[in-house]
């Protein structure tokens, strides 16, 4: 995927801008596990519980609490979110590249859905640390998944250093 084509580079509409900006930054997280191994995608190599697949698990807990809960309204019980934020990270027997990966995308498919139901960008939404506006939430994203597939990329040379 070419990070910044034709497109992105020359709108000049905002919300255009900002939902490509977030595929852009999705798509950087969802490539760290590409080409690795299931063992190396596991690999803890700082004392907290991220790892490669970790941060791609928790894209999917990202998506669920601003798209589908906070935006859609829906109880977290419903979209399958944990309350304690380290669980979103902690990565069980039955993940894998592939299971980790599909909810992922199905997550990003169905918060592209709930947002194209929202046009304005000025619209609040409620959060526990106050209303913000749905341009917020966008942004919000784009720099979260920003740090978290800067910190995969530094994994990655990690594991590339040991293999």
């Amino acid at each position: 995927m070419a990070l910044y084509d034709h497109t992105i580079r020359t709108t000049t509409e905002d919300r255009a801008m900002l939902e490509r900006m977030l595929d852009v930054q999705r798509a950087e997280l969802l490539h760290l596990v590409d080409g690795m191994s299931e063992a190396n995608v596991r690999q803890r190599l700082v004392p907290s519980l991220t790892t490669l697949l970790g941060l791609v698990k928790h894209g999917i807990f990202v998506e669920k609490v601003w798209f589908h809960h906070r935006i859609a309204g829906r109880p977290r019980s419903e979209v399958d979110i944990p309350d304690d934020i380290d669980e979103s990270f902690r990565l069980t027997d039955s993940d894998s590249i592939e299971s980790v990966s599909a909810a992922f995308t199905a997550a990003c498919a169905r918060s592209r859905t709930v947002a194209a139901d929202h046009p304005d960008l000025a619209e609040t939404i409620s959060w526990h640390k106050g209303d913000v506006t749905l341009r917020f939430i966008f942004t919000h994203l784009i720099q979260e998944y920003a740090r978290h597939a800067g910190q995969g990329d530094i994994l990655r040379e990690q594991i590339a250093a040991t293999s």
